[in-house]
């Protein structure tokens, strides 16, 4: 292999093809990136073993050919060199890397290490916005559990309904996500009983995403993406566990008898950041006095207690209910809306929260149990 390229046009598939490689640890094949030059363009590769990066970039070749090398070294050591133009050329056993007058030289791996990649499947592809899909995982990820172990509840479920709607969701056993999109191209694609996407892919999925168009295929067992110039593809194994019936307690949230707190976001957001100081190990939560307004208390064991009141419209039967202020905050500052709505099944059932400009996007959190003046303990949805 002999080739000039330019760093600028290499440097970013290189740190995207990097990010997925394992840095020190497993076996060294898993922390090579393979560069391959043929047709004009300088292929650059990389996987876990699962994931699979793979992207094309103009070159000047004067030798076709495959190498592979360490990731992390060759694209620290690129990154670090100034823009222009780049030789790349095998010598025996190493790489030869010069820019000017600067040259360096890496070990190549054993060819033998090399396996094909999976290709994008090009038969009933379909084009979806990237930063609408950027956004759907940032939303319901934070409610995913992180656990392999947990299975399902490990995953994204993305799933297909009969009024061509796409339900897309994250649980983790106290707090569950609900994105609710429309999209006839995406709903065509997916299977009856949707796809599962386990929540280590997905974060390496959305550093690969940006604000641009992509293509989307799947295949039985993988998940196919492509950027909309065919440049690069970014592919990921999908899971085949049984996700739980999530309508058991959404349906929880039109029950008569329930209660509605309706409240300025912004407000509350502040005054429960300004109460999880006076949380600790013990006490990690923040009560909710619930009237014609509402205080909000905490009590931290040798810190102090906290007590302020707010503006708030609500109607119901519910007097005090207990959230865990850290999880409350986070999910609050995943909402956009001037006024978000708090829907109570109970002190210890499913509390739904909705906003009038974050449309078809739902959250649950599970109160905390009020076992006494002190001591909480989490409920499981």
């Amino acid at each position: 292999m002999f080739l000039k390229v330019e760093k600028e046009n290499i440097i970013d598939g290189l740190q995207k093809a990097a990010s997925i490689i394992p840095s020190k640890s497993g076996a060294a094949y898993l922390r090579s990136i393979w560069l391959k030059a043929e047709n004009g363009s300088l292929a650059v590769m990389s996987t876990d073993s699962n994931i699979e990066f793979c992207g094309s970039y103009p070159c000047e070749i004067e030798e076709e050919g495959l190498v592979g090398i360490n990731g992390r070294y060759f694209t620290d050591l690129l990154r670090k060199l100034p823009q222009g133009t780049i030789t790349l050329k095998i010598e025996k056993e190493n790489l030869l890397i010069e820019q000017g007058r600067r040259k360096y030289k890496l070990p190549v791996n054993d060819i033998s290490w090399f396996q094909n990649f999976s290709p994008f499947p090009e038969e009933k592809a379909v084009f979806w916005s990237g930063d609408f899909l950027q956004d759907i995982i940032e939303r319901i990820s934070y409610c995913i559990g992180d656990e392999d172990s947990m299975e399902a509840i490990a995953c994204m479920y993305m799933k297909p309904l009969t009024d061509h709607n796409i339900d897309s969701c994250g649980l983790n056993g106290h707090q569950f996500a609900l994105v609710t999109f429309v999209n006839d191209d995406i709903h065509a694609l997916l299977p009856e009983e949707g796809i599962l996407i386990q929540k280590k892919y997905l974060n390496e999925l959305k550093k690969w995403l940006g604000e641009d168009e992509i293509e989307l295929n799947q295949s039985e067992k993988r998940l196919y993406l492509r950027t909309a110039d065919k440049r690069e593809t970014f592919s990921l194994p999908l899971s085949t566990y049984q996700y739980p019936d999530y309508s058991t307690f959404m349906s929880r949230l039109s029950d008569p008898g329930i209660s509605k707190l309706t409240v300025n976001r912004k407000e509350l957001l502040e005054a429960m950041d300004r109460l999880s100081i006076f949380n600790n190990e013990t006490n990690r939560c923040t009560y909710f006095e619930l009237g014609n307004e509402l205080k909000l208390s905490a009590l931290g064991q040798d810190i102090g207690q906290a007590d302020e009141i707010i503006e708030v419209e609500y109607s119901g039967t519910i007097s005090k209910i207990a959230f865990p202020t850290r999880n409350l905050i986070e999910i609050i500052n995943h909402f956009q809306s001037e006024k978000i709505t708090l829907t109570l099944t109970g002190t210890e059932g499913p509390c739904g929260i909705s906003g009038e400009d974050d449309a078809m996007y739902n959250v649950i959190i599970m109160p905390m149990k009020m076992v006494d003046d002190t001591y909480f303990s989490e409920e499981e949805v």
